[in-house]
């Protein structure tokens, strides 16, 4: 018997941080929830799949239309038509959604478990028991798994669920509940949802987060997919994590010590991007680029940062057309001067370089500008405020990184016009 185990599908969720730029590929990103959709079906048909399990996130929230819908009921009736079952709870995502995600019936291959309490699925003709209950709200803090059913004997039991299990970084902590419970309830596998990254718990009994069906921004990097699931004797024989994204998110970092230029930048930018490329299994890439180390090239980078990270564009497109697109480029580079001997000079430059490594070193200094600067912080768009990369004014820390990245990039622009001239 073979079961298949997906979760956190996030259908037609806008993925972030997406940046148009000329050529990039914003519409196949855009798509690459449906895609992978697809892929989990193509598997399901291709390993003649009995079951196929979703734990929760089935959906981002309300659907703009109902195209979203239409969309999973399609792929839907591709397995009811191969008499494959579907049994799936919701997840705080899918509670999120208002009236228009719940009204739309789906085949009737598709059980939804239900979310006022737990409950058991029978599917005698393959001895299967699955036991579960949805998120009747987006924040469910009470231990679900608590409340399951007990085993049925002579079926192989699972146990679906959307949870946190004892907390895990980045996620919220919906539907907590120990390990050492899920086990002691004596399920056979326990099918768990929420977290994206793949991470078995446990064997005998296998407890299994699969991970997102598809990665979705810079931190959701690496193979995504499902978990096929293979029963003999109603034991695991195995659970093994199969590859379903469109798109692989990566984190492409370029040390840039050997360069001496801008060009010498953007041809190890192609290299590495060529490897992530390769190590994506014929998959179209979405990378972040972070250009790092410290180089007698950062004086270039710094002089004209837009045209060296278009330059990175353009590399990656002759590297792989619409199949490499570059998400963001971070410049994390630093200056190859003795900035301490700078602060020597008795000049406006050593002035300069002085009171800014003054400025960071002091608590009471930061502290005061990070007051002057309060009221600078409220005007700014929100956009500038809230994003990943954004402007950060909340704690000394931050302000004092800040100038750290002001003096690396303004002293060495200021040393090169002084050359100019």
């Amino acid at each position: 018997m073979k079961l298949v185990h997906a979760a956190d599908i996030h259908l037609d969720s806008p993925l972030r941080g997406l940046e148009r730029y000329e050529g990039a590929p914003v519409d196949q990103i855009r798509g690459a929830t449906r895609r992978a959709v697809e892929n989990l079906v193509d598997m399901c048909l291709l390993e003649g799949a009995d079951l196929l399990l979703i734990a929760g996130d089935l959906y981002d929230g309300s659907w703009k239309d109902y195209n979203t819908g239409l969309f999973f009921a399609s792929q839907m009736s591709r397995l009811r038509a191969a008499d494959i079952p579907v049994i799936f709870v919701r997840g705080n995502h899918d509670a999120a959604a208002i009236q228009i995600t719940r009204n739309l019936r789906l085949p009737d291959n598709v059980t939804e478990l239900s979310t006022r309490r737990a409950e058991t699925k029978v599917l005698g003709d393959i001895g299967v028991a699955v036991h579960g209950q949805g998120f009747a709200n987006k924040a469910v803090t009470d231990d679900l798994a608590a409340r399951y059913p007990d085993r049925i004997p002579g079926m192989f039991n699972v146990g679906l669920l959307h949870t946190c299990v004892e907390g895990r970084e980045g996620h919220e902590s919906y539907a907590p509940c120990k390990r050492e419970a899920l086990i002691q309830k004596g399920y056979e596998y326990w099918a768990l949802g929420h977290v994206h990254t793949r991470e078995v718990l446990n064997e005998e009994p296998w407890i299994v987060f699969p991970g997102n069906l598809q990665g979705r921004h810079a931190r959701e990097t690496g193979a995504k997919g499902a978990t096929l699931v293979t029963v003999e004797n109603g034991r695991v024989i195995s659970a093994i994590h199969r590859p379903l994204d469109a798109v692989r998110w990566a984190v492409c970092e370029v040390d840039i010590g050997p360069a001496g230029s801008g060009h010498d930048v953007v041809d190890l930018a192609r290299i590495k991007l060529q490897k992530c490329l390769e190590e994506a299994d014929g998959r179209s890439v979405a990378a972040r680029v972070i250009i790092e180390g410290t180089s007698r090239a950062h004086a270039d980078l710094c002089q004209n940062p837009e045209r060296w990270g278009h330059e990175v564009r353009v590399a990656a497109m002759e590297i792989g057309g619409e199949g490499v697109w570059v998400e963001k480029i971070k410049m994390r580079t630093r200056t190859p001067i003795d900035l301490e001997e700078l602060g020597e000079r008795d000049d406006a430059i050593g002035q300069l370089v002085r009171s800014i490594q003054a400025i960071k070193t002091d608590q009471d200094e930061l502290s005061v500008l990070l007051g002057r600067l309060s009221d600078l912080k409220h005007k700014l768009p929100p956009e500038l405020r809230e994003a990943e990369d954004g402007i950060k004014l909340d704690s000394p820390e931050e302000l004092s990184g800040m100038l750290e990245e002001v003096e690396q990039m303004l002293i060495p622009r200021l040393l090169q016009r002084g050359q100019e001239r």
